[in-house]
């Protein structure tokens, strides 16, 4: 049972799918495990510190893919890249699947079975192999950290001989997991938190972090989660009401962190221009979503700019990786789970189960087509 751990060929992709510690673990599980030279610098993880836990570092990509029965990738295989990899191979990673019809065509004229996991369902079982939660989990940590290099003044309330500095207001939009953390995070630097969700049970776990809730609590607010925990699209009503409540409370703010994603589609628009141009000279917004159309108008991908008010709007990209150790530890954890589910551990290999809820679940394309009935190609 051959594993590879390539080295991630897009730019600006500092994290790997494999780190010496999983290494060391699918080793136990009966796998060889060949890295790519180099696949691990970026996250703080030498050649030397793969070939102690046990894996063979490869000269490059194409060596360390040849015969792989299982690829551990972060970013989906380019068209150029799926040369090297073999006919029936497992690989595993962040797909983005949506809108990607010939990418995925590509993964299934290649021959591999390709898993996205980002589409592990959330349940019990699979929490530990959550690479949406995990990753999050840290962009909502370092939006904070961003902001707060880039705020011109202290988070906590400062009391000395020289004067008092006022405590920072933070507006976190969008309670998941990154806002959750984001929450946290500006709390235990001394910041005054709000923040607001359309999920209803969004209230009562921002409350627990010790900030204030805000938002128009109406009938459509209290039906607004799907049975697996994500936000509905909003009525344009709601979202009007939403707007109006929102504006006056965002005057208010110092740095506002904008969370708000829906899987398969657009982020939503929740601050306006005219809200970014309500805030104060050196006031700060964080866009997690721009990468997929952004939170803020006026962020751009990848930029901080800086509008004629005086106000930053943040919008860096793989904000994850801006953790890359981290990021990379928790998201080859992922990893290490998923297969060991596809793994025999009495016979020590390869053995899929193709009727596991998880695989059916995460499982793109296989045997030469797509074959995720959310994926299927469109009739001409």
């Amino acid at each position: 049972m051959g594993i590879a751990v390539p080295a991630e060929v897009e730019p600006g992709e500092p994290r790997v799918g494999g780190t010496p510690d999983t290494v060391r673990k699918l080793i136990g599980l009966g796998a060889t495990v060949r890295v790519a030279s180099g696949a691990g610098l970026a996250s703080g993880f030498t050649d030397e510190d793969y070939a102690q836990a046990g894996a063979m570092v490869a000269g490059s990509n194409q060596e360390a893919l040849d015969g792989a029965a299982v690829v551990l990738k972060v970013r989906r295989p380019r068209a150029d890249e799926l040369g090297a990899y073999r006919s029936g191979a497992l690989v595993l990673g962040i797909m983005d699947p949506h809108g990607q019809h010939e990418a995925l065509a590509a993964l299934a004229q290649a021959g591999v079975s390709a898993f996205a996991m980002e589409l592990m369902p959330r349940i019990t079982r699979a929490q530990v192999m959550d690479v949406l939660s995990s990753q999050a989990n840290l962009a909502g940590y370092r939006a904070v950290i961003d902001a707060s290099a880039e705020f011109g003044r202290a988070f906590p309330m400062m009391m000395t001989a020289a004067g008092t500095v006022p405590a920072a207001k933070v507006f976190v939009m969008g309670a998941g997991v990154a806002g959750l953390q984001a929450i946290a995070t500006a709390r235990r630097l001394g910041a005054v938190v709000t923040a607001t969700d359309v999920r209803p049970a969004a209230k009562e776990q921002v409350a627990s972090l010790g900030a204030k809730f805000v938002a128009v609590e109406d009938e459509e607010f209290r039906e607004a989660e799907t049975s697996a925990g994500y936000a509905k699209p909003m009525s344009a009503e709601y979202q009007a009401k939403q707007a109006v409540l929102v504006a006056e409370h965002i005057k208010k703010q110092d740095i506002v962190i904008t969370t708000a994603l829906i899987p398969g589609r657009p982020a939503p628009r929740l601050v306006s221009a005219a809200m970014v141009d309500s805030l104060k000279p050196g006031s700060v917004l964080v866009d997690l979503a721009v990468e997929r159309g952004g939170n803020v108008e006026g962020a751009r991908p990848g930029e901080v700019v800086v509008t004629p008010g005086g106000v930053k709007i943040i919008g860096h990209l793989n904000v994850p990786g801006r953790l890359a150790a981290s990021a990379s530890s928790f998201y080859a954890r992922n990893l290490l789970a998923f297969v060991e589910t596809l793994v025999d551990k009495k016979d020590k290999v390869l053995a899929p189960n193709w009727e596991d809820e998880l695989v059916k679940a995460t499982l793109l394309t296989k045997d030469g087509a797509v074959v995720h009935p959310a994926f299927q190609p469109q009739p001409a």
